[in-house]
């Protein structure tokens, strides 16, 4: 059995893999393990009701959404039970429920036998779970958006699944992400979530040519104002705040709305660009995490498609959940 990429979904299939018998084969083609969980604040979430995780993502797969929510906090448990040690034990918004670990740690604690800078081979053969976080490095490209992820989830597994006959989900364009200051802004690694520009529920919002795209309303997470600004945009608002000193301070544009070259309000004025975290639509999965037109073929993370389209959901919850169920059916 081979796991190809050694973030959360990856790491969580090797390791229920292992209490279940088997001896997988960890292939990380990265430096690190961790993936793109070891950049995030590392909170594990769900929606606090099942209709409201409905009306947040409408296009998503109802079966999908309905097995990692029903399954979400024993996995969680089953996370406790192994060491992890929560940050939070419960989220802090009222809409929702999970917990909150330390990235670093939860990915000490997970990482075991991995194969470090090992691409999946071309002529590997299933039995195969493909666990390497999507295509957000192809999509900024293709999309000119900054990547808000590790480097090297750049689209591999899904191309070897699509090439051996993998049905794909809808959305192939959707993607969760957030505004970040553009460049020249000087964004690493450790700034991905400090620099994250979330106030533009109360910003005025312009396109680069002046034009005023300010939506009527802004849904609690902003996913869907990252995706409605694409490149560059400008965010006014009436005064100063945290995130917009950072930006400050990294470099990025912030100036008086007065120095625009467009009638604004008074204000502040910040450039910003969406950075993708991670995609939305992927490879086509049952609620057993196997691939739809690739027999012993199975995808979980965000290399499965199709939960959270329309909207946005946790990305980390969805590996969580699909990785035990990977490695669950595989030792059935």
């Amino acid at each position: 059995m081979i796991v190809a990429g050694g973030g959360m979904a990856g790491l969580v299939c090797a390791v229920r893999a292992r209490e279940l018998g088997l001896r997988p084969r960890v292939l990380e083609k990265g430096t690190r393990a961790g993936g793109s969980m070891l950049l995030s604040s590392c909170v594990i979430w769900r929606h606090l009701e099942f209709d409201e995780f409905r009306a947040e993502c409408p296009g998503g797969d109802e079966a999908l959404q309905r097995l990692i929510w029903e399954r979400l906090d024993d996995a969680l448990a089953w996370l406790v039970s192994l060491g992890a040690e929560p940050v939070w034990e419960d989220t802090e918004n009222p809409r929702t429920t999970g917990k909150r670990f330390d990235p670093r740690a939860l990915t000490a604690l997970l990482a075991r036998d991995i194969e470090l800078e090992s691409p999946l081979p071309d002529d590997v053969e299933p039995p195969l779970v493909l666990a390497t976080g999507g295509f957000p490095g192809r999509l900024a490209s293709e999309q000119g958006l900054l990547l808000r992820a590790n480097p090297w989830s750049d689209g591999a597994g899904l191309d070897y699944a699509t090439t051996r006959g993998a049905a794909v989900t809808g959305g192939m364009g959707e993607f969760y992400g957030r505004a970040l200051p553009a460049p020249p802004a000087r964004i690493r690694e450790d700034d991905f979530v400090p620099l994250s520009q979330l106030y533009g529920r109360w910003a005025r919002v312009y396109a680069e040519d002046g034009r005023e795209i300010t939506p009527q309303s802004v849904a609690w997470h902003e996913n869907d104002l990252a995706q409605r600004i694409g490149p560059r945009a400008w965010y006014v608002v009436a005064e100063t705040n945290e995130r917009i000193e950072a930006a400050r301070a990294a470099g990025g544009t912030v100036v008086d709305a007065s120095e625009l070259p467009f009638d604004a309000p008074p204000g502040i004025a910040v450039h910003v660009a969406a950075g993708v975290t991670h995609t939305l639509g992927g490879l086509r999965v049952d609620t057993r995490a196997r691939v739809e037109g690739v027999d012993g073929l199975y995808a979980a993370g965000v290399d499965a498609g199709g939960v959270a389209l329309g909207g946005y959901a946790s990305g980390l919850a969805q590996a969580l959940v699909l990785g035990l169920v990977a490695a669950e059916d595989l030792a059935t």
